[in-house]
Formats: structure tokens, sequence, C-alpha cells
């Protein structure tokens, strides 16, 4: 199989969200987890002043593209590309062209992998987001979309969750 690389999507203005939504419905509906692993909407902070107060916002960087890191092939371009809202992907022709680290370095997408402490089967702590101070037993561990899923008790019943290597701490 051949390595999954960061690729780019026009989209009709303003339809950003919800071609990144329509392109994760298909890839559950179509079991594409292990091909189309991320789709993004880059944002960025940016201050804003309305009546004489500044407020900070999040402004998308690129509007009118998606980014998607993906293993291009016949399936998941045809996937990507007839998806609602999508007008091409970025390239010469029909031919889409995967972006270089140097245009992915002020993304703030790093493509290094994360050495992990833990193995399947450990107990671990989550020590951020939604989850946070939650402990689990780890069921998997996802390398290429640097995740780890978890089974925590919710509402009395063993639920897998997917959780960042970021916010998880080995007990």
């Amino acid at each position: 199989m051949s390595e999954a690389k960061w690729y780019v999507v026009h989209t009709y203005s303003g339809y950003e969200n919800k071609v990144k939504a329509n392109i994760e419905k298909t890839i559950e509906n179509r079991h594409l987890e292990d091909q189309i692993l991320e789709v993004r909407v880059p944002l960025q902070d940016v201050v804003e002043m309305k009546n004489g107060t500044a407020k900070q916002v999040q402004k998308k960087m690129f509007p009118g593209y998606v980014l998607l890191n993906m293993v291009m092939n016949d399936d998941t371009w045809y996937v990507v590309r007839n998806t609602r809202g999508v007008t091409g992907f970025v390239g010469p022709g029909s031919k889409p062209v995967p972006l270089t680290e140097e245009e992915m370095m002020p993304l703030g997408i790093k493509d290094e992998n994360v050495q992990v402490d833990f193995i399947e089967g450990d107990m671990v702590v989550v020590t951020g987001g939604a989850w946070k101070d939650t402990t689990g037993v780890v069921t998997a561990i996802n390398m290429q979309k640097q995740v780890v899923t978890i089974n925590v008790e919710l509402f009395g019943r063993e639920t897998p969750v997917e959780i960042s290597f970021a916010e998880i701490k080995k007990m």
C-alpha cells in the first residue's frame, strides 16, 4: 500500500465545513478510514475590532480549500472528487499534486512520529480535552493518525473513545 500524503481540494467558497463533513461521512460509510486519514479546514486566530473592542476569532486560512491526508488511488480520488461542493483537486488537469514538506510547515502540520510508552492492554489516564482525568484501557493504537482508542466507562458500559497521543499518559 502506498504512503498517505496531504492533498488540497478546491471547494465552493463557504462550503469548506460542509465538504469536510460530507467527506468524513463518506469515509465512515465506505470504510475508508485506512485510506483517507484526515480532513482539515485550516484555521488561524485573528483579532477583529468590532465596536471599539478587540475580539479574537478563528478565520479560514484558505477560503475555498480543504486539506486531505490520504492515500491516492482510484477509489479515494473518485470519492473525494464526487463529493458535493468539491470542484476538484489542486494540480494540473485531473492529476492531484501532494503538498511538499516545505508547503506543510507554515500550516502547523507535522509529519513526525511520536514514540509512545504504552501498548494495547495498558491502563492510561487522559490529560486533556473532553475526557480529562478519565482512565481507560488501551484497545488500539493508530500510529498514522497518532490516536489511541481506549475503553472508558460511560453510563455503566464500556465505550471506545479515540484520544490524541498528546492527551494520554501511562498510569
